[in-house]
């Protein structure tokens, strides 16, 4: 079975952000970029497949700068076979990432095709479904875990306090949540390995973003806390604050 896993570079989420005297972007200067969580149980997910089916390809995909190449290398050391880098250097919405892997994947005779659930850096859960709509493949979204038919790879989502099961026609698109699939360790013997397995770095074929970025900004700093009496004498008050100030109710 080929598998292809689209992952995305991200600041570490324990770096602290800084942002760049533009006023667009981040500081860049002394941040760590890794796999994004979420697509690292993707990965792990897709090497478990070409484990248990002893045999097939799990290949990487991403879009982004040439500093990719490391995280992508990244992922070969947990395993994966061969990896892709579709280079846009300027910044890339949702829409216009999963356009440039669509074009990619639509040739590709994947039959699995993995994301994590979401991008740390942004949080919006949009480019895998983008992706399978551009397609026009069946997607999963939310995956714990999942085994094959026949023809079809049966999915699980746990939902509150369920958990749901989806049948979906192969070729298929997921996208993996934290559940079945912890991330393995790279292994020494995996690391050296991934400075031979293939690479290709090519010029994406969609390059345009609908979303620009006109100005960032910290959060505002948040004020002193309040304390109020104890008891029921203490509700109106409370209720009162709520509705007038925090505009909560």
């Amino acid at each position: 079975m080929k598998v292809v896993v689209c992952i995305k570079r991200v600041p570490d989420t324990e770096t602290h952000i800084r942002i760049s005297e533009t006023g667009t972007d981040i500081d860049t200067r002394g941040v760590k970029y890794i796999i994004s969580p979420y697509d690292e149980f993707a990965i792990e997910a897709g090497l478990r497949v070409k484990e248990n089916m002893e045999g097939g390809e799990v290949s990487l995909l991403t879009v982004g700068a040439s500093e990719a190449q490391e995280t992508l290398r990244n992922g070969l050391a947990m395993g994966a076979d061969k990896a892709t880098l579709l280079r846009a250097d300027s910044y890339m919405d949702g829409l216009g990432t999963a356009k440039a892997l669509a074009v990619e994947l639509k040739n590709s005779n994947a039959q699995l095709i993995l994301f994590g659930v979401k991008a740390a850096g942004s949080d919006q859960q949009q480019v895998g479904p983008m992706v399978a709509t551009l397609l026009d493949l069946p997607c999963v979204t939310g995956v714990s875990s999942f085994k094959f038919g026949d023809t079809v790879v049966i999915c699980r989502r746990e939902i509150e306090g369920r958990v749901e099961v989806v049948e979906a026609d192969l070729p298929a698109v997921l996208t993996i949540t934290k559940g079945e699939y912890e991330p393995r360790y790279a292994s020494l013997k995996g690391i050296m390995a991934a400075k031979r397995k293939p690479l290709e770095e090519r010029e994406a074929s969609f390059n345009q973003s609908g979303i620009r970025i006109e100005k960032l900004s910290q959060p505002p700093t948040r004020g002193a806390g309040r304390i109020l009496e104890d008891g029921p004498d203490a509700v109106p008050e409370l209720v009162r604050l709520l509705r007038e100030e925090a505009n909560a109710l």
